[in-house]
């Protein structure tokens, strides 16, 4: 198992070899069995395997290719809507329309999403993260029909690989890991840290076709700007708003 996550790859091209539904079924119980807050398993795992919504899905992740390529994607969804009803149901009275319980689940629907990416890499599989969930989630939302309670956090893509693609790189441990308590950067060791990553062939040339002087200003200037996370800030926080989990009087 060490071996299959230490030589993972993001997978954006796929065979036409279908998941067969036994296997498709037993990687979401083993994914179900993720560690989760309070064993309330607030998340809730939407399987699309049509077409039709794929294409509907399409223009929420910027159109990627694998969206449609991929034969199965999925979408891993935050959600204390199962849980309120239940409940209600029990004459409980749920108090979770708030940042807090947004973050529980949030949380839980992140683990589970990671526990079925090692499980599928484990049996021949590829994934692909896509990040542009909570960009649009609010296309997400409607495609999908998710109701107050429920929002989208992670989509992954699916399916048999039909590439084999160098790994991409990674900081080295000391660039991420801290021992007992957070030890703040120095000068030195940030230049330390970012060497190798900034003297990769693939990150020089990122600089030169994006007419900047270092990797960093591809980061702030074009790929991840300030403007375009404040906007896809304000209209995730509307989508929460919306779907219940923000009220008026906890801004």
């Amino acid at each position: 198992m060490l071996d299959v996550l230490r030589n993972r790859t993001t997978i954006r091209k796929y065979s036409d070899q279908s998941i067969a539904p036994k296997l498709m079924n037993e990687l979401l119980e083993v994914a179900c069995r993720a560690a989760n807050t309070g064993n309330m398993q607030v998340y809730s795992i939407v399987v699309t395997q049509s077409d039709s919504i794929k294409q509907a899905l399409a223009p929420a992740h910027f159109n990627q290719p694998m969206v449609m390529q991929a034969p199965v994607i999925i979408t891993f969804c935050a959600d204390f809507n199962r849980f309120n009803k239940w409940c209600l149901q029990r004459d409980a009275k749920p108090g979770y329309d708030n940042f807090l319980s947004f973050m529980t689940a949030a949380i839980d629907s992140l683990l589970v999403a990671e526990h079925f990416c090692v499980a599928a890499e484990s049996k021949g599989l590829g994934t692909c993260y896509l990040g542009t969930t909570i960009y649009n989630a609010q296309q997400i939302i409607d495609v999908l029909h998710l109701p107050e309670l429920v929002v989208p956090m992670i989509t992954l893509t699916v399916g048999y690989p039909a590439e084999t693609p160098e790994q991409v790189d990674r900081l080295p441990l000391e660039g991420v890991v801290h021992y007992e308590t957070y030890q703040d950067y120095t000068i030195e060791e940030i230049e330390r840290i970012y060497t190798y990553k900034e003297n990769l062939p693939e990150s020089q040339q990122f600089v030169r076709e994006n007419n900047k002087t270092s990797l960093a200003q591809v980061f702030t200037d074009i790929r991840y700007t300030k403007a375009t996370n404040e906007m896809f800030s304000a209209m995730f926080l509307d989508v929460l708003k919306k779907q219940g989990f923000f009220l008026s009087k906890q801004l």
